[in-house]
């Protein structure tokens, strides 16, 4: 405990246990064994593997409760937990790309059907051609699906996240599935100093389910996917769009609750040195970590740049986006994804918010590409000068 006074504001000291250097993928594992769900079942992909592979082996240790299913695909992991959920089960796996892709049909459904799965996804490039490094087009095609999407900066936001992920998907009024991302290799690999709560007060803070609805409520039957046809399903969709609507009513007050026990804020949109910024880049996952370091650098040079950081991204707060952003001059948005034939999914949700002139595409990373620090000096550089004529621009690639 002495050691963790070095990283620990006082005031927070006794919720936490220890620090450890983890992974991102396994400080997800560790947020699991203590959220200590009542079922997980898991089929392995690289770059996720090693969150189900540690969670299994607390599985084997006795550390956890959890039914731990090995099944034969991603569609039959959220096929699974689909089942567990629509029981009452406090129930989750985990996934990354074609896995997701292959899931998709029963993401739609698990959505559909208001189940509370928190599901880590370790972000990486869809097929073809075949790549198994880091870009956004896996949950950036789930986008419309009906999940919660929050994005990780490092690995202590992805321990934190899938705790807060737990209780935003089980509220009442909510009652939605959760997809918390975090960038493959950059942070499921790299190993950081993660802050770990006590076991006790992520025990406390998660508490138990409370189904709503359960396939074994014997005495209240219920149906899950049940077949609409035109008379009623569209009012279903819309029940679901009023879920994320209170999603976004209750995550702060959520999020805030999480706030008193770890000293961390988790705002929907995180600024860094915006206030007075006339120039700034919007990004999210890990490379808003790069993009903080070129801020301090270019701030010191008298350079008035900045970032706003998205955290949530589905439900998508237009509103909070236009307010922090109304003094900004000139803005980047950084999308890891496309959006073959339409602008890309980041920059489409921002141009949304701001309707305005001074905003530019910048598409990088596909594939796992790196993004340097010259390159982001490079495009804020060029963001003062104004030297962008096309709204979708190119961070590193090449003629």
């Amino acid at each position: 405990m002495n050691n963790l006074k070095i990283f620990v504001d006082s005031k927070y000291i006794d919720n936490y246990e220890t620090v450890l250097p983890l992974s991102g993928a396994h400080a997800v594992a560790e947020a699991m064994r203590q959220i200590n769900p009542d079922t997980v079942a898991a089929y392995p992909i690289t770059p996720q593997t090693p969150i189900v592979e540690r969670f299994s082996e607390f599985v084997a240790d006795g550390k956890v409760d959890t039914e731990f299913i090995p099944v034969e695909s991603e569609h039959s992991a959220m096929s699974a937990t689909i089942g567990a959920s629509a029981a009452g089960a406090r129930a989750m796996t985990a996934t990354s790309s074609v896995g997701l892709a292959l899931m998709f049909e029963v993401v739609n459904a698990a959505s559909g059907m208001r189940l509370p799965i928190v599901m880590p996804v370790v972000n990486r490039a869809l097929s073809s051609p075949i790549n198994i490094h880091c870009d956004h087009s896996d949950t950036m095609a789930c986008r419309d699906a009906g999940w919660i999407q929050i994005y990780s900066e490092n690995s202590q936001e992805a321990y934190e996240h899938a705790i807060l992920a737990i209780r935003l998907a089980e509220h009442p009024e909510i009652q939605l599935p959760v997809m918390v991302a975090q960038d493959g290799f950059i942070t499921s690999h790299s190993v950081e100093v993660v802050r770990i709560l006590k076991d006790e007060v992520v025990k406390n803070f998660v508490g138990e389910r409370k189904p709503i609805h359960s396939l074994l409520f014997s005495e209240n039957p219920v149906t899950f996917g049940a077949l609409e046809l035109p008379d009623y399903f569209f009012e279903t969709k819309r029940q679901q769009q009023y879920a994320m609507e209170m999603a976004l009513k209750y995550y702060s007050d959520i999020a805030n609750e999480l706030t008193k026990l770890t000293g961390h804020a988790y705002p929907m949109f995180e600024p860094f040195m915006l206030d007075d910024a006339d120039v700034a880049l919007i990004a999210l996952n890990s490379s808003a970590g790069t993009i903080k370091k070129v801020v301090k650098e270019m701030r010191q040079e008298g350079k008035k740049v900045g970032l706003l950081k998205i955290r949530l991204f589905r439900p998508f707060n237009y509103e909070l986006m236009k307010s922090m952003l109304k003094h900004v001059k000139t803005i980047g948005v950084l999308d890891r994804s496309f959006s073959f034939g339409a602008n890309p999914p980041v920059f489409s949700e921002v141009l949304a918010s701001l309707r305005s002139e001074n905003i530019f595409s910048f598409v990088y990373g596909l594939g796992g590409r790196e993004l340097y620090e010259s390159q982001v000096r490079e495009t804020f550089d060029n963001l003062l000068k104004g030297k962008f004529d096309a709204k979708i621009n190119y961070i590193g690639l090449r003629e």
